[in-house]
């Protein structure tokens, strides 16, 4: 009789969380002296709890959005939207690769477009399986399309004006060039965003061809099969009046959303104030995660209205659709027990200070690369653009400039080096919630993006030490 073998399956996301937490636990025990607190067993039983509390606005905000879309799948606007749009690109699908890349690359560099993307991976991920890609196609759209934008930042709130602001704040004397920074982000978002779309196309393309070449494993396929393809496209038949009504309500929904989160008045522009924040009491430009739930709630309401599902149906569509986003909820809250650990035990400023002294007397070329290199473990401990520019800022641009260089190239190198690490930090929610939707594995997205990263590093790394030299 032959015996039954099982094959090894990657443990899940959480227990991969969960295992960061306990090894760094476990490393704060190991730095001798009083730097670092030694985190006690409550310390990590209580992070992933710690961490809910910490990431309540976007877990609220993701729930409220499953609700959204669940009852927007309910009228079946969306897989004749989807349906049309692959019937009317029949033979140039690869075309919506670049065009949407090139969408969500605008909203990184612009204004840090990262957790909002969880919007988006349903409807991508679908719409690129019915085109005969896979989910990973999907995902990769989104997350390298927004991660390239974010790596490249040029009015980012949430990295270069969170910058600038920790690094001003702590020497007022630095004056920073924002003409520079603006120049030298869009190089690199520009050439990480044409190296990202090359990537993904030829994965798209070797699926297109012959879907066996799929890195996706079976279990995979079949459980985004599941979610988001199985759907007969042929078989649908046209858009009513109300779908289209529908999707028209869906499409204002995201304008809406992505010009509530761009800080106008930061750029001078007062057209909202005094307005529009009738709905919310804050005007467009100042809306976060709170005016974000009671807006896709009031616009789920609208959709059934207008599409006239019934009171008692619509509140079940939405709480189903709801608690299809639960597991992209636990998994955001346990990555974010990772930063609630590394603050509550002082392990992530021990690490700052020591990396800062590391580069202290160091050549320009080295000090561009010596600090990117430390800005990659950084991003891993502290997911957050604007966490980690608070926390490092001061230390590593004062450092910079005591040395004569560029602190504007300092604050790109913090901005590419984070950019490039939340493409696949298993400590970003954004990462873990959006790969949760597609039905990804992460150890399956390391796989397929670990190149790109490489090239990425160099590319950056290139351009960031020739512009510390002659800056």
């Amino acid at each position: 009789m032959m015996e039954n073998k099982k094959k090894f399956q990657m443990p899940s996301a959480y227990s991969i969380l969960i295992l960061i937490i306990i090894v760094l636990a476990i490393i704060t025990h190991l730095i001798p002296g009083d730097a670092v607190t030694g985190a006690k067993l409550s310390d990590v039983v209580m992070a992933p709890t710690n961490g809910f509390v910490n990431a309540i606005d976007v877990c609220v905000f993701v729930l409220v959005l499953g609700g959204f879309l669940g009852t927007m799948t309910k009228t079946g606007a969306l897989d004749a939207g989807i349906a049309a749009i692959v019937k009317k690109l029949k033979g140039n699908e690869i075309m919506l690769i670049p065009v949407l890349m090139i969408v969500f690359s605008l909203g990184g560099t612009t204004y840090g477009m990262a957790e909002e993307t969880i919007a988006f991976y349903a409807l991508i991920v679908g719409t690129m399986m019915a085109a005969g890609f896979d989910a990973l196609v999907g995902a990769a759209i989104i997350m390298i399309g927004a991660g390239v934008g974010v790596l490249g930042s040029t009015v980012n709130p949430f990295a270069i004006a969170a910058a600038v602001d920790a690094l001003q704040g702590a020497y007022p004397d630095i004056q920073v060039n924002q003409t520079v920074i603006i120049a030298l982000g869009a190089v690199l978002w520009i050439s990480s965003l044409v190296i990202g779309i090359i990537f993904v196309v030829n994965y798209a393309k070797k699926v297109k061809a012959e879907s066996g070449r799929s890195i996706l494993t079976a279990v995979e396929r079949a459980a985004a099969q599941e979610a988001h393809g199985n759907k007969d496209l042929d078989n649908i038949v046209s858009l009513t009046g109300r779908q289209k009504a529908c999707l028209w309500i869906f499409a204002i929904s995201f304008v809406v959303m992505i010009v509530s989160l761009i800080p106008w008045t930061d750029f001078g522009i007062t057209i909202f104030e005094n307005w529009s924040d009738i709905l919310t009491g804050t005007a467009l430009g100042g809306w976060y995660f709170q005016e974000l739930q009671a807006w896709f709630l009031i616009m789920s309401i609208i959709i059934a209205i207008v599409y006239g599902i019934p009171e008692r149906e619509f509140i079940n569509t939405f709480i189903a659709g709801a608690a299809d986003m639960v597991g992209v909820v636990l998994v955001i809250a346990v990555s974010r027990g990772i930063s609630v650990i590394m603050t509550t035990t002082g392990l992530g400023d021990y690490i700052l200070a020591n990396a800062a002294n590391a580069l202290s007397g160091v050549n320009s070329s080295l000090f561009t690369i010596g600090s990117y290199i430390i800005y990659l473990g950084l991003s891993f401990l502290i997911p957050s653009t604007s966490g980690l520019a608070a926390a490092s800022m001061p230390t590593f641009g004062g450092l910079a400039y005591q040395l004569g260089l560029s602190p504007e190239v300092m604050i790109l190198i913090f901005s590419a080096a984070c950019g490039v690490v939340n493409l696949v930090t298993p400590t970003s929610g954004v990462v873990m919630g959006g790969l949760a939707i597609a039905k990804v594995e992460w150890p399956t997205w390391v796989k397929f993006v670990a190149k790109l990263l490489g090239i990425l590093i160099v590319a950056n790394i290139i351009i960031l030490s020739v512009a510390m030299m002659i800056l």
